[in-house]
């Protein structure tokens, strides 16, 4: 998708130009999928959620359909309707559907929420996390979320959806170091189950280790995070793009391997009353600022 719809009628608002540091590669067409996580603007009617995504140039958005999210999972057969069709109408996709659900139950709605979803031409959805009890041992742990996958998996094969699990960081998060969830998802093709691989989070855990983390999982990503983060203290605390610890390297080693699946830019560093239009204008310019950066080190034209 071109980018038809910009921001430069918003160009006025912002002022001035924002300056980064040119790609290291000469800028080409964008071969992604791109969406952003619409977190920051929960509470904000489709059709503005839909015009935002518009004027940003991006071809879809990955929206909160969860447990105080945009939808709640009880709603989705009445609403997911209704904010798919907004979508249509600026020309765009959901997509990912950020999910509650880490198994199939009757708990978290499972089958009613995917089998809505993929029926409205939703391909892929972000699982809800598994932490660890730090009080026990960790691999008996690991192995008993197997078969909730497993049970999982199977029920979106028969719906025709992706189920995508994302690296958090934090002490307790399974897939902070990786390596443990990919124990069990390499067991699977990745069109059954794979990775968002979120680089923010990698580099929390790795540091300078994100590049293994990245090579050891890379044939199993059905999708990339862009966010940026900064150490206060011992905390990280995310920020914009560009202006943090989050490597561009990462996306110079997407471009080098071919890297075509969906990449979706998260701004979670905004935070604000949706009725006020102050707000508004914020993240209008913090999704024109981060959409730059995210160009130049991918090197988009």
């Amino acid at each position: 998708m071109s980018d038809r719809r910009t921001f430069l009628k918003n160009a006025a608002l912002i002022g001035g130009s924002l300056a980064f540091s040119a790609p290291a590669f000469a800028a080409k067409p964008r071969a992604n999928e791109l969406c952003f996580f619409t977190k920051h603007l929960q509470g904000l009617p489709y059709d503005e959620i839909a015009s935002l995504a518009a004027e940003m140039g991006v071809d879809g958005v990955e929206a909160p359909i969860r447990p105080k999210g945009h939808i709640e999972p009880e709603a989705i057969e009445t609403e997911l309707p209704k904010m798919i069709e907004a979508l249509k109408k600026q020309d765009l996709k959901l997509t990912i559907m950020t999910s509650g659900i880490n198994e199939v139950s009757a708990e978290q709605h499972t089958e009613k929420v995917l089998r809505t979803a993929a029926a409205l031409g939703v391909k892929r959805f972000r699982m809800s996390y598994f932490k660890y009890d730090l009080d026990k041992p960790i691999w008996p742990q690991l192995q008993d979320i197997k078969p909730k996958i497993k049970d999982l998996v199977q029920l979106c094969q028969e719906i025709g959806i992706q189920p995508l699990f994302q690296n958090h960081s934090g002490k307790d998060y399974v897939a902070a170091p990786v390596w443990d969830m990919y124990s069990i998802m390499r067991e699977y093709k990745p069109e059954q189950f794979a990775f968002v691989f979120d680089i923010l989070h990698a580099t929390v855990e790795g540091g300078s280790a994100w590049p293994i983390n990245a090579k050891l999982t890379e044939e199993h990503w059905g999708g990339v995070y862009f966010k940026d983060f900064e150490w206060i203290g011992r905390k990280s605390e995310t920020c914009p793009l560009g202006t943090g610890q989050v490597n561009p390297a990462f996306a110079k080693m997407l471009v080098k391997n071919n890297y075509s699946g969906p990449i979706s830019l998260h701004l979670e560093y905004l935070k604000g009353d949706i009725k006020n239009p102050a707000y508004i204008k914020e993240c209008r310019e913090a999704h024109v600022r981060d959409l730059k950066v995210l160009k130049e080190w991918m090197g988009w034209s």
